[in-house]
């Protein structure tokens, strides 16, 4: 049995006064339908996301307010979540409730989708975190780093999605 160590749950106000908050914007060729199927796709995060290894839906289908899944990360990092926003087409965000290393107090990510009209969406994500132990101190100092891998993270978002998107529309003709 793998270590667990509880995190702090949050709510949606917490991307407001985290100690530490990650944006990332990216205007998408896909319709909000796409992206959440991207979204929904446990594999899809794999491909895009650098650390994750594996993502496993702990909850039923349909998702909503309330979902669970495991995230199994690079460096031995597995995160349990509950997702604390589910709005299929506009919203999801989800935070840990708990970790297998004691370094994060909470963490929670949030994915808000803005349907264009012409086909494309604007899609934000936001990365919150309270460290815990030695990380307070490490990480503000790879802030910037950070800031950067995760929009160059959310590049590879982007480029997914959209490629998915043009199948899903090749697929329908």
């Amino acid at each position: 049995m793998e270590s667990r160590f509880p995190c702090t749950p949050v709510g949606l106000e917490f991307f407001a006064n985290a100690p530490h908050c990650f944006p990332a914007t990216e205007v998408v060729r896909a319709t909000p339908e796409q992206i959440f199927e991207v979204f929904e796709d446990a594999h899809a995060w794999t491909v895009w996301a650098d650390p994750i290894q594996k993502v496993e839906w702990t909850s039923p289908r349909p998702f909503k307010l309330g979902t669970t899944r495991t995230v199994t990360m690079s460096g031995g990092m597995v995160g349990w979540e509950e997702f604390i926003a589910w709005e299929p087409g506009k919203r999801m965000a989800f935070c840990f409730t708990h970790v297998a290393k004691d370094n994060i107090e909470s963490f929670a990510e949030d994915y808000q989708v803005e349907d264009l009209g012409d086909g494309t969406c604007k899609v934000t994500w936001r990365m919150a975190m309270a460290p815990k132990g030695a990380s307070r101190f490490i990480l503000p100092v790879f802030s910037p780093v950070m800031g950067w891998f995760i929009r160059r993270m959310f590049k590879k978002f982007k480029a997914y999605a959209e490629n998915h998107a043009a199948g899903s529309v090749q697929g329908a003709g």
